[in-house]
């Protein structure tokens, strides 16, 4: 009988939370300014690291004779990059 109670507890607080969360985000979507950068997206395609490839050119050496191609850090090699202005979600909570 304790276990079963522990775990309809349970239950019923994760719904709550998850319920407080999204009218939480519900709020914050409607009183958010779009994001600017990505136009709602939540995703850029150019990348300013690489220039548009999915590698970067590497070497640990001050003066390189040669340049090992690395997957490009801020992408994994996909060529999208997630948006910093507005962390993927879409808009912003302040003023640009």
């Amino acid at each position: 009988m304790f276990l079963g109670g522990l775990i309809a507890l349970n239950i019923i607080s994760s719904i709550a939370i998850g319920t407080f969360r999204y009218a939480t985000k519900l709020k914050l979507r409607k009183d958010a300014v779009p994001c600017g950068i990505c136009k709602q997206k939540g995703f850029i395609y150019a990348n300013g690291v690489k220039a548009g490839s999915a590698n970067i050119k590497w070497s640990p050496l001050y003066d390189p004779i040669a340049f090992n191609p690395c997957l490009c850090p801020t992408c994994d090699g996909n060529k999208v990059q997630l948006c910093l202005n507005c962390l993927g979600k879409g808009y912003t909570t302040g003023k640009m």
